[in-house]
């Protein structure tokens, strides 16, 4: 699992090193978790109560149970750590509340940057953010420099951490590295599974004229990805979108996965201004009621964004260069979903 990253050239943290890792039992704090234990670094876990914390069971973890912006429990955690991969995110739904949104990305990050300030052995701080800062990309490809436009709470209070973070950065002398993953799949995850179940049918749907170009990063690159950049000393307050070395449009994403189980489909074109009205007439009958409601906007807004981004600085000032490409990574997935009989090809 660490082949990619055990060149010396990456500055591997020293074995029985003492890091945390928030938003644990995640899928990509699942999948880092379990690369740090098996690199000999003495992990710390953060999760939410009502999270399951099976997948983990088996390692040997330090584990700090509670709501990430409980002020005290979070110091508890982060004091003594050496590393923190900051990975906490809030629950992307309906739900969720805009002061829910700051308190998991904002104050959550003010409150382990504060405790870790204290440590004169800390040596870095990992934000992971997302690409979503930056919201449509009008000229393609977009640099870690493109203008932000976040389209909803979630990510305004995403870039409202990374202001936050980059200010008291400077003002005392922080180490800390911004991560902006692209769209996180592979095995384990079902971020893909509703449109690869789409992929095998007679008819696949898009809406919209536009490409729809959508960005992935695996599961494994992206962790990867965090790894080194927790050590790299060109690393240091910086941020890096990491993702795959192509963006791939979601039609290719479908036809990949057709072909792979020697199907075929015709697309379908719809207009996408009846489902943006559908999708508000949804929000404001559901919303109220506390129910997630069958269609949303950010749901039909998926088909009229552009998200293709430019990873240059991950190979030219990381190294990094991603393990999987989107054909390999989009099989694997699949295979992985047939397999729990989650799709039938």
């Amino acid at each position: 699992m660490l082949d990619a990253i055990n060149d010396d050239k990456y500055y591997q943290i020293p074995q029985g090193t003492p890091v945390l890792v928030t938003g644990a039992t995640g899928f990509t704090g699942t999948v880092l978790i379990k690369k740090l234990v098996e690199a000999g670094l003495m992990v710390s876990a953060y999760s939410r109560e009502s999270s399951n914390r099976d997948p983990l069971n088996d390692l040997n973890l330090k584990w700090f149970i509670g709501d990430i912006a409980d002020e005290k429990k979070l110091q508890q955690a982060v004091m003594g750590q050496e590393y923190v991969f900051h990975l906490a995110a809030a629950l992307r739904d309906t739900k969720s509340t805009k002061q829910e949104y700051w308190n998991t990305h904002v104050r959550s990050t003010q409150i382990i940057c504060e405790e870790a300030l204290k440590n004169p052995e800390f040596k870095r701080y990992i934000h992971v953010s997302t690409v979503g800062v930056h919201g449509h990309i009008d000229y393609p490809p977009a640099t870690e420099e493109y203008r932000f436009k976040p389209g909803d709470d979630y990510q305004r209070t995403k870039l409202e951490a990374e202001i936050w973070l980059i200010k008291f950065a400077r003002e005392n002398s922080f180490p800390y590295t911004i991560i902006r993953p692209a769209a996180i799949y592979g095995p384990g995850d079902k971020r893909l599974l509703k449109l690869f179940k789409m992929s095998v049918k007679p008819f696949f749907i898009l809406l919209g004229k536009g490409k729809c170009m959508y960005h992935l990063i695996h599961v494994d690159d992206l962790t990867n990805a965090i790894i080194i950049a927790s050590t790299h000393p060109k690393a240091r307050g910086e941020v890096f979108i990491i993702g795959a070395d192509e963006p791939i449009a979601i039609a290719e994403i479908a036809s990949i996965v057709a072909a792979h189980f020697r199907k075929k489909f015709r697309v379908i074109r719809l207009p996408i201004g009846p489902f943006f009205l559908a999708a508000d007439v949804c929000e404001a009958i559901c919303k109220p009621l506390k129910i997630e409601p069958p269609l949303y906007r950010r749901r039909v807004a998926f088909y009229s964004k552009n998200r293709h981004f430019d990873v240059s600085k991950m190979r030219n000032v990381l190294g990094y260069f991603p393990q999987h490409s989107n054909i390999a990574g989009i099989i694997e997935t699949t295979d992985w979903y047939v397999a729990r009989g989650w799709m039938k090809p």
